[in-house]
Parts: structure tokens; sequence; C-alpha cells
């Protein structure tokens, strides 16, 4: 395994609030990401251009492939109906491939194409981004205009959750899906 240089953890800024004592979160270092081959991740990106839907202001619906789409089913099952204190919503159309909590929206969306930043070649790809782990979920934060988008690394399938700054901190969230994509989207290593 080729050594990564070490940098020093990002702050969070508006994640600072901790979490709750029985659900720790902790920073880790994502290296040696392989979750995908790159034609795996050219496969995603490509069906989630042909199939992902979405109207301004709506949840787009991921299209995951056979295996993805098993496991995000699974996944859909498990899902809790509050999330931070948030009921279940929509605002996308139905899906076993996505999920709502609260106005405006906790969005989860399953079987998503990998981060580019996770991407080699990509203009945004960074092998030293660092990740947060949830109850032994490894999440990629990444900031948004409006909040936080949290990427699983290191499962078989990518689970993505954006969380609206409304929510801060907005890691809040992931304490209670992180029970769920454990259970149901096994690790890669």
């Amino acid at each position: 395994m080729s050594t990564v240089p070490h940098r020093r953890p990002p702050r969070l800024g508006d994640l600072s609030r901790p979490p709750a004592p029985s659900r720790p979160a902790r920073l880790s270092r994502l290296s040696g990401l392989s979750a995908l081959s790159a034609g795996a991740a050219t496969a995603a990106v490509l069906l989630c251009a042909t199939g992902c839907s979405g109207q301004s202001g709506s949840r787009p619906v991921p299209a995951p492939g056979p295996e993805a789409a098993k496991l995000c089913r699974a996944l859909q099952q498990e899902l809790p109906e509050r999330v931070d204190g948030l009921g279940r919503s929509s605002s996308g159309p139905a899906s076993d491939y996505a999920a709502d909590w609260g106005d405006p929206a906790v969005q989860l969306r399953c079987g998503v194409p990998r981060p580019g930043i996770l991407v080699p070649d990509s203009e945004h790809y960074d092998p030293t981004a660092d990740g947060i782990e949830v109850n032994g979920v490894l999440w990629l934060p990444e900031r948004q205009p409006d909040g936080y988008r949290f990427t699983t690394t290191l499962r078989e399938t990518y689970v993505e959750v954006t969380v609206p700054s409304e929510y801060a901190p907005e890691v809040n969230p992931l304490t209670d899906l992180a029970d769920a994509v454990g259970r149901t989207i096994p690790e890669t290593l």
C-alpha cells in the first residue's frame, strides 16, 4: 500500500457539536479507496446520466445496477421513520433508491456514482480526502452551498445523504442512518 502524505484534518466548522454519547463520530483517513473499478464507476455515471430524473428543487432518483439495486432495496426496508427528529417526507418521486425526512429535506440516495473527489483524473480528485466515521460507517463529507453532502466509502455501493444547513451540525442525521447502512450495505475491505 502506498503512503499518503499526512495533512491536518479540515476544520468542519458547523459540524462541531458533539454527537450523542451513544453514537460517536470521529475523523478517519480515507485511503486505498477502491470500492468500484474505473469501468464500474464509468458505468454508474452513465446509468445515472440516462436514468436519474429530477426537477428543480426535487431529489433526483439514482438508477443503480442490479447488484446495487438489491442492496438499496434492503436499505430502504431498514431506514428509520425519523432522522434527527424529522419525520419521513417526499421531495421527489417515490423510489426504492431514495428517501427524505423533513422540510427542507434531509435526502438519502442509494446506488449513486462514486463522488468525483474519489475518481482519479477528475478535476476534484483528492486521494487524501478526510472522512468521518459514524457508528462504524465511513462517510466522505463535502460542503455544498446550502449544507453538506455525505457519501459512504468502502461499501459495495455508494449511499449519499444531503443535509441542509438549517440542520447544523449537518453530521447529526448520520447517527440515525448509519445503523441501517451498516446492516444492509456490506463493506468492501
